[in-house]
């Protein structure tokens, strides 16, 4: 009987061991994430790589915006359409491209691992990101509430007066009838109660 124990029961390597300890699945899963930065580093898509894909990206939002956005969904939808397709600029209305360029600036930030494309305008004077580039891809955040394509007063005219002209007398086409007989209301029931 001892030696069927004795012959079952193997010794463990010091490499299975800590294979198989949290600190060495800890470690492995370091390696992995440090592995990926590096990677990511090596991947990151460049400057005009980043422009011209979210150009191409604007071209694509400006071409579909003809319908009502339902809700969120509908933009996270349009915009995974518009990382994986390329826009066929001859659609765009040039009318509306103008504007985007006269309106809206973008400008390309450079972080550790990715790099993001902000668009400036008077909405968004702080900048707000419409794109990601990270692993030579760049992925659109775009909305089409984020571009500005016109401007103009937003309350109107500020020197209008605030209260209409008081009206001599009412004219005949305003006629609202004549005033009703109204009697005061007299309590025809127990006065005691």
């Amino acid at each position: 009987m001892d030696q069927f124990h004795s012959d079952s029961y193997k010794k463990k390597g010091i490499m299975q061991e800590f294979f198989g300890s949290c600190l060495g699945r800890l470690v492995i899963l370091l390696f992995v994430l440090l592995f990926l930065y590096i990677f990511a580093l090596i991947t990151i898509p460049s400057k005009k790589m980043m422009l011209e894909e979210t150009v191409d990206n604007i071209h694509e939002c400006l071409q579909e915006n003809d319908s009502i956005k339902a809700d969120e969904i509908d933009e996270i939808i349009n915009n995974i359409s518009r990382t994986i397709n390329v826009a066929d600029t001859t659609l765009t209305n040039p009318e509306l491209f103008k504007a985007f360029l006269k309106y809206n600036r973008l400008a390309v930030y450079k972080h550790s691992g990715f790099q993001t494309v902000h668009v400036f305008n008077g909405l968004y004077p702080q900048g707000r990101r419409i794109s990601i580039g990270v692993f030579q891809t760049v992925i659109s955040t775009l909305s089409y509430e984020d571009l500005v394509l016109s401007t103009g007063a937003i309350r109107g005219d500020y020197n209008k007066k605030l209260t209409a002209p008081v009206m001599e007398e009412v004219p005949d086409s305003e006629y609202m009838g004549s005033t009703l007989n109204v009697e005061p209301y007299h309590f025809m029931g127990d006065e005691d109660n």
